[in-house]
């Protein structure tokens, strides 16, 4: 069952910083896309500036991998490719289980990227019986009743959570029971998990709340520079109008 813990970062080991880590995948992705195309090498300022980074913190981040480059020639992509998915992991399979058949566990269902990247849809599962018995991606939805037998058959390794917010936090003690240590919650909750547990939480309407701040701030600043509010008059006088200008509020005699 869970404790009174809430989520965390995972603890690395080798004592690279989760900052370095959140990149990770970045870097991933933009040498994947380079090395489709045939490029066999890439300078760290090319990398850097299709993962969004500044090229120090990408030199420093590959650092932690024992990876430098070639002064003058760069990285190897196809080298760096294959360290940053051993770093992650993904050089081998993982079992992933989608708890919450809705639209958002639908498709993920049917998402074809996860193959490519190390991790295998192992199963599908729902609480409600009208769903359970479905074929979603060639897959058959189970009921809820045979997760614990589900993760321990498929060896399931990753927890993906797509339940309503109410139903989250059972799901998560189930799967936590069952032996699961890592979760992605995309529930619209905080989940508390024992020790040793990890949850990534993606919660779609923070990522849009943030972006509305900046489109309000960017709607401010090409409306024009407002003016400051109008400080209160000093104690003692009258507001400026109240008696025909700046009069004292008293008469001397």
């Amino acid at each position: 069952m869970a404790t009174g813990r809430t989520e965390r970062p995972a603890h690395r080991g080798r004592g690279i910083p989760e900052a370095t880590v959140a990149r990770l995948p970045l870097y991933l992705r933009a040498l994947s896309a380079l090395s489709e195309r045939g490029v066999p090498t890439v300078s760290s300022e090319e990398l850097a500036a299709a993962a969004g980074v500044n090229s120090a913190k990408l030199r420093k981040d590959l650092s932690y991998l024992g990876s430098y480059g070639t002064r003058g020639v760069g990285y190897d992509v196809e080298y760096l490719v294959y360290q940053i998915s051993r770093e992650l992991g993904l050089t081998q399979d993982w079992p992933v289980a989608i708890i919450g058949i809705g639209n958002l566990g639908h498709a993920l269902a049917n998402y074809g990227g996860f193959a490519s990247r190390g991790f295998r849809v192992a199963a599908l599962l729902d609480a409600d019986r009208a769903v359970a018995g479905q074929r979603i991606a060639g897959m058959v939805v189970r009921h809820m009743d045979d997760l614990e037998q589900i993760v321990r058959d498929d060896r399931v390794s990753i927890g993906v959570i797509t339940t309503p917010a109410p139903a989250a936090q059972g799901v998560c003690d189930r799967l936590v029971a069952a032996g699961i240590t890592s979760i992605l919650n995309f529930a619209p909750t905080v989940l508390a998990v024992p020790e040793g547990v990890d949850v990534r939480k993606v919660d779609l309407s923070i990522e849009l709340q943030i972006l509305a701040f900046h489109e309000q701030r960017k709607s401010a600043t090409d409306a024009g520079p407002t003016l400051p509010p109008t400080a209160p008059p000093p104690a003692g006088t009258a507001a400026r109008g109240d008696r025909g200008g700046d009069l004292p509020e008293v008469m001397p005699a």
